[in-house]
């Protein structure tokens, strides 16, 4: 691509992620609402946290009487691997990339806004920073609006419907594995290989935190071995 994309285009581009983050934001909603949360803290935990699956531990820990720095710390290492995502795409975005709003925009890197970012750099898509912007607002959007109907309907919801319940609890890792095989090539599967073993390990063994800071480590090491 020869021009720079737009913030339009990358409104455009967040919609598979528009479409799977409300379900996931309303259960959280109706989540919060059956923990004792009123509807503005459920509101606001998506507001200021913005972390998928974290924020569902968050209320785990905060209902569960775990100390507030506890807490926190696990919050924390769960969300480490989000450092490695600024650098890893402006790697591949190239040094003449703009970092001018990065400060904002990279507010809006999760899991699958990085994935989608990095996807279209590998198909040729010039970087650009309103690309960024649209592609993290259209996300954000969509997480705060499905927790926002979530929290309102309330906690009642899903009790006759427990199946529902469980798919929409694994609607976020299965948009995640979407995204990442659309760019995967066959010289990163031992990566991922590697990273999925030791983070299914290490969640075994010490925890899902612990899981996923080592299968993060894992996969950093191996891929750096590969080059």
């Amino acid at each position: 691509m020869t021009t720079q994309p737009r913030f339009r285009d990358g409104l455009v581009a967040s919609l598979p992620i528009v479409m799977g983050y409300f379900p996931i934001a309303f259960s959280f909603g109706v989540a919060a609402t059956q923990l004792g949360f009123t509807a503005q803290e459920g509101f606001a935990l998506s507001l200021l946290i913005y972390a998928g699956a974290s924020q569902f531990m968050a209320l785990v820990l905060l209902t569960s009487g775990a100390p507030l720095i506890l807490s926190a710390l696990t919050l924390i290492a769960m969300n480490l691997r989000h450092v490695l995502f600024g650098p890893t795409l402006m790697r591949e975005a190239g040094t003449d990339a703009s970092t001018r709003w990065a400060w904002i925009w990279a507010w809006g890197l999760t899991d699958e806004v990085f994935v989608q970012a990095l996807g279209a750099l590998s198909k040729g898509q010039r970087f650009s920073e309103s690309y960024m912007f649209g592609l993290g607002s259209g996300a954000y959007a969509s997480w705060l609006a499905g927790t926002a109907c979530g929290t309102l309907i309330g906690g009642g919801m899903f009790e006759a419907m427990p199946a529902v319940a469980a798919g929409l609890g694994f609607m976020l890792p299965a948009l995640l594995l979407a995204l990442l095989l659309s760019i995967m090539s066959r010289r990163q599967v031992p990566v991922i290989a590697v990273a999925g073993c030791v983070t299914l390990g290490g969640t075994v063994l010490a925890g899902a935190a612990t899981g996923i800071l080592a299968g993060m480590l894992a996969g950093a090491v191996t891929g750096i071995l590969r080059r």
